[in-house]
């Protein structure tokens, strides 16, 4: 391939290197096709993160917090949450969100394309489980899936590698299931649980949510990306852009961007693709005004930025005797309960939840929460108190199903930029009343686990405000130009060279962590386009 000099035109262009940047860039690389990716972070060396240092977890409050706006790097972008009880939390660099994320990896059900057939809410998905099936599969090989075939919540399926060990939390908690006749079944996880195509397995450390410096954890930076760049695909890191660009015939015709050093350019491309996630991507398009579009990029619908999903979580913590070593393994990763996610009215709402079975924390992170709840008081009964909870607890995350609704927004703020001047955006969010009887529901079954289970004590938060990982909806496929932003494969109805591949396009989020279904996506519209290169636009 021949070398492609900076900023001049080129066929493809990606606007982000995370979990849906990198999958279409692999997909696409084997058109031959020039293909450049921008991202506004850069990359993140194995050697930096913090699980190298005894201060892991201080440093889990600081530049490697889940918070951007706390986290502060000169790569992130302000976001306004005031409007919102739940906040948005990212990372910006080569891997995106999986760098920090638990890796936590289920698939979507087949009925959450389905929910308005089904249940009467929302809408249906114009493609459906089966649509995505072969890319689930393609994507559990290149990411490096851990799990158990077998789960009678899905379909048949088989992760390419065994299951993480449950260690004792999940062996403690799958003995509370067992004795109330609930589902529970291993978690599919983005942890390799054997060497796997040059990496080494997991090692047990325990803070995946801080990146994992054994490279045990499969986020797209030693995943999809090595191979892209191999087959061609050029990555550009801190490249931070401000606004795709409008042709004369209506065309997107490509971005300006601030390179590094803040300066201003122009690259230019036959093809857009957006895979920022469900709030940079509509930043993006909103920001990119024009006498054509007033409103934002492909708004002509008025649909982009609206329909916010995040998925509410709340969590009970429950209180062993016995020491269960539960600091160690992978925190995010253990069992999982189906048994209320599907929809079942006598519950007093629609749709369900996913309970997600978690690990304990770090000394510094148990003291430091048990403290601020009240439950590890400072002074004399301090250590006492600290014994007790740490290595000794386990919790059950209540992951809710989050129906779209309009009036959950991105908007850009009219007053926070970031440090090139790009507007921030800006969140309003409302809990739902049928979301707020999910959450209560789960937290009352999530108690009735731990004790079954055998906990002394048991402690629940409500609503979880640090959880807003999950960013979609806000630019929904569909196959009605007026009520959809892009169509069933991913194009935008208005910009025939746009696409989107990120969490955005969801219709509905389903109850469970989406980065699966998010990749599968991308593939399936990567392949979309291969199939339709000659007739692309039409």
């Amino acid at each position: 391939m021949p070398e492609v000099n900076l900023n001049d035109p080129v066929d493809v262009l990606i606007i982000g290197a995370g979990a849906s940047g990198a999958a279409i860039a692999w997909s696409l690389a084997d058109t031959r096709m020039r293909i450049v990716c921008l991202e506004q972070g850069d990359w993140i060396k194995p050697s930096e993160y913090p699980t190298n240092g005894a201060d892991w977890e201080i440093q889990q409050h600081g530049p490697f917090n889940i918070d951007p706006n706390k986290r502060g790097r000169d790569t992130d972008y302000p976001i306004n949450n005031s409007e919102s009880p739940i906040s948005v939390v990212n990372f910006n660099g080569v891997g995106g969100g999986t760098i920090l994320y638990a890796a936590h990896f289920p698939r979507l059900h087949p009925s959450d394309f389905k929910v308005k057939s089904l249940d009467g809410v929302a809408d249906d998905w114009p493609i459906s489980y089966d649509t995505l099936d072969p890319y689930f599969t393609q994507n559990d090989r290149m990411m490096g899936v851990s799990g158990l075939a077998g789960d009678p919540m899905y379909p048949p399926k088989q992760p390419p590698l065994p299951p993480i060990p449950m260690g004792r939390v999940g062996e403690r908690l799958a003995s509370g299931y067992n004795k109330l006749g609930w589902h529970w079944w291993p978690s599919d996880s983005a942890i390799i649980s054997r060497p796997y195509q040059g990496r080494d397995k997991c090692l047990n450390l325990g803070p995946c949510m801080s990146g994992c410096s054994q490279g045990g954890k499969s986020s797209t930076d030693i995943t999809y990306w090595p191979e892209a760049i191999r087959a061609g695909v050029e990555l550009r890191t801190r490249c931070r852009v401000r606004e795709i660009t409008l042709g004369k015939n209506g065309l997107a015709d490509g971005v300006i961007y601030y390179d590094e050093d803040g300066q201003e350019c122009h690259q230019k491309a036959e093809v857009v693709v957006m895979a920022c996630n469900g709030v940079g991507t509509p930043r993006i398009l909103l920001n990119s005004k024009s006498s054509q579009f007033p409103d934002g990029l492909a708004n002509n619908s008025g649909m982009l930025g609206k329909n916010l999903m995040f998925h509410p979580v709340a969590s009970s913590q429950g209180v062993f005797e016995e020491n269960l070593g539960s600091h160690k393994g992978p925190q995010g990763c253990c069992i999982l309960s189906k048994e209320f996610y599907e929809t079942d009215l006598s519950r007093g709402f629609v749709r369900g939840y996913n309970m997600q079975i978690t690990r304990g924390t770090g000394p510094f992170t148990t003291a430091l929460h048990g403290y601020a709840t009240g439950r590890i008081p400072w002074g004399a009964d301090h250590h006492k108190a600290f014994q007790k909870h740490f290595d000794h607890v386990a919790s059950i995350g209540i992951l809710c199903e989050d129906l779209p609704e309009l009036h959950n927004t991105v908007t850009l703020d009219p007053e926070r930029v970031d440090s090139d001047g790009i507007p921030a955006a800006k969140i309003n969010y409302t809990l739902s009343e049928n979301s707020r009887k999910m959450l209560k529901h789960g937290i009352e079954r999530a108690e009735e686990v731990l004790y079954a289970a055998g906990a002394s004590e048991v402690a629940s938060t409500d609503l979880v405000q640090m959880a807003g990982w999950h960013l979609l909806g806000t630019a929904r496929m569909g196959t009605d130009p007026d009520t959809s932003v892009v169509n069933p494969w991913g194009r935008s109805h208005d910009v025939k060279n746009l696409f989107i591949v990120d969490g955005s396009i969801f219709v509905t989020g389903g109850g469970l962590n989406p980065t699966s279904t998010i990749q599968a996506l991308a593939l399936y519209i990567a392949d979309t386009m291969k199939k339709n290169l000659a007739n692309l636009f039409d």
